[in-house]
């Protein structure tokens, strides 16, 4: 049960990731951002920190984008590119400016956070179909995409609406919801978010977000039935931990089934009979900063389904490749070394239980790391 390959084209990465990202500033010091007397220049983005981290991991990576000819524009690229991921189908727009974005220290669920974004009109908000080069974002066995994107212009959400339509040889759609009320406007609203979701292979929404944007409540299972098309629905709770669940019928040969989503036969050794739904609790962790961590935990997910890892140990290396940002103040941060990943992620659920994950986690060898958790 591995993930196919989408033909011969000659430039095919494992993902390629397609959205905007922003030059992000980090204060120096916690506080208002009114009190914060200097920044440190990062960088930051949904679909490019799975990039990042993905190619971080060992995997080929593309990030397709628009920026601005500026001087934030060219951080981006570099800092990206500095990873190891293609980012030479990023477009540069005379015109446009590249987005900004500042934050407070403190995590997003508190009080006195704060965030302050300078992306209306930027260049990433201009990409459309006819705006990108559709086949190189095509040319990846998973192509990633995140909700944010369709909020930020009608063409964004058209360009969208072009990728996940049904047709052969496509790539398999990774589709992280990223509801952001903020970047909504009068003329549509979230859902087209669930639009989008049931048109994707692989779908990654939180609980609490899920009602937020579609008013679904009752848990993992009432948000599989409102999305019966997707293979699978990752859903996300928060310090419980998360749930991952299989279609009842196989959309896909990617997951098994009766065909693909273009309706072409059922592929040789694709399974038929239906899996049960998996689950992984979450990790004990020192929080430092929570920015980012459902970009890591849609990394660690998809780096073990590129590896046909079973579905618990895909979410718990989802877990583990959230770990490492929520121990960090920025958005990205490297994830653990394979054998250390592979280590912890097969414990047994007592051991996971126990385990308990602080800063500087990812460079103790798997022995520290064991050692770390508590009795």
């Amino acid at each position: 049960m591995t993930v196919t390959g989408t033909g011969n084209a000659p430039d095919v990465v494992d993902v390629v990731a397609l959205g905007e990202s922003m030059v992000t500033f980090l204060p120096s010091r916690p506080g208002r951002l009114a009190d914060v007397p200097a920044f440190h220049r990062s960088i930051g983005g949904a679909e490019s920190n799975v990039a990042c981290a993905l190619a971080a991991a060992g995997h080929t990576t593309r990030w397709v984008s628009r920026v601005g000819a500026d001087g934030f524009g060219d951080h981006l690229v570099e800092a990206i590119g500095a990873y190891g991921v293609d980012v030479s189908y990023v477009r540069r727009d005379p015109a446009r400016p590249t987005g900004v974005y500042f934050r407070t220290a403190g995590d997003r669920a508190g009080d006195t956070h704060e965030v302050a974004y300078y992306r209306a009109g930027s260049a990433a908000s201009a990409m459309s179909p006819a705006g990108v080069d559709l086949n190189a974002v095509r040319a990846g066995r998973v192509l990633h995409l995140s909700g944010i994107t369709a909020a930020l212009s009608p063409g964004c959400l058209d360009l969208l609406r072009e990728l996940t339509a049904p047709r052969p040889n496509r790539p398999l759609i990774s589709f992280d919801v990223n509801h952001r009320p903020g970047l909504w406007g009068e003329a549509y609203g979230p859902e087209v978010l669930l639009d989008l979701a049931r048109r994707a292979d692989i779908v990654f929404v939180g609980e609490d977000e899920a009602e937020e944007a579609w008013g679904i409540t009752g848990g993992p299972v009432a948000l599989r039935e409102a999305l019966p098309e997707p293979d699978l629905v990752v859903v996300k709770q928060g310090a419980q931990g998360a749930v991952a669940l299989p279609a009842v019928r196989g959309q896909s040969c990617r997951w098994g089934g009766t065909g693909g989503r273009d309706g072409t036969p059922q592929s040789p050794g694709c399974e038929t009979t239906p899996r049960p739904a998996a689950t992984a609790p979450a990790l004990k962790v020192d929080v430092v900063a929570t920015t980012g961590a459902g970009d890591a935990f849609a990394a660690g997910f998809l780096s073990a389904t590129l590896r046909g890892l079973p579905l618990t140990a895909r979410l718990r290396h989802g877990h583990l490749a959230a770990a490492t940002t929520l121990t960090t103040p920025g958005d990205l941060a490297p994830p653990p070394p394979r054998p250390l990943a592979d280590r912890l992620a097969a414990l047994d659920d007592p051991a996971w239980g126990r385990l308990r994950l602080g800063p500087g986690w990812t460079a103790a060898d798997a022995e520290a790391a064991e050692e770390a958790r508590t009795p």
